[in-house]
């Protein structure tokens, strides 16, 4: 299976790239928030617990999102893979996803991290919030999203890094070069686990 963590700083495109990435290798992609809406449409038990956080505007606990990743993952085991946007966001995320995968003997393959600096992080959003309307994405706040993730999410760089699995695209360019650019290293990564596999074989 393909599974695959994308992350990046806001306004980076990770969420475009996932579904560009979903389409080409035929995976499943978890967004969490769009998980929490889907289980919350089954009607299904987590749902209708979800549905009642939700519509009282609260958070939804952490424990509760776990529970949710891996009923998507026992809901999809037949894919071929997965791609994680927006979690994990902290390394304690990122081992707690490593010991839900391990339970079905999976793993993450590839940690790719889409790179872009912060003055081209605010104007894209800027950019985005004039065109959207979203009256409260001032700089403001995305100055403060930007230091949320340096803090909390920046780490997971070093994290998949230690395990060989971090691979580092930049976010600066047009939307089809980082897609190119992404299927070029993911490729290249298939390709050098298959030349492994065919030397297990021969063993």
């Amino acid at each position: 299976m393909l599974n695959i963590v994308i992350f990046g700083p806001p306004g980076c495109g990770k969420s475009t790239q996932s579904a560009r990435l979903t389409s080409k290798y035929n995976l499943v992609h978890l967004s969490t928030g769009d998980v929490i809406r889907k289980e919350i449409k089954s009607g299904s038990e987590l749902g209708i617990e979800l549905e009642s956080i939700v519509g009282k505007g609260e958070l939804v606990p952490y424990n509760m999102i776990i529970k949710i990743l891996e009923s998507a993952l026992v809901q999809n085991k037949n894919s071929n893979g997965f791609i994680f946007d927006g979690f994990p966001r902290t390394i304690d995320q990122a081992i707690d996803l490593d010991k839900i995968l391990a339970k079905d003997k999976q793993e993450i393959s590839t940690a790719i991290s889409l790179c872009l600096h912060d003055k081209k992080a605010i104007e894209r959003l800027l950019n985005r919030a004039k065109l959207e309307g979203r009256k409260d994405d001032t700089e403001n706040v995305i100055k403060n999203r930007l230091k949320v993730y340096e803090e909390e999410t920046y780490p997971l760089i070093s994290y998949y890094h230690s395990q060989g699995k971090y691979l580092e695209v930049k976010g600066d360019c047009s939307i089809n070069d980082i897609f190119y650019n992404i299927t070029n290293i993911i490729e290249e990564k298939m390709a050098l686990a298959q030349i492994d596999n065919n030397i297990l074989n021969i063993l």
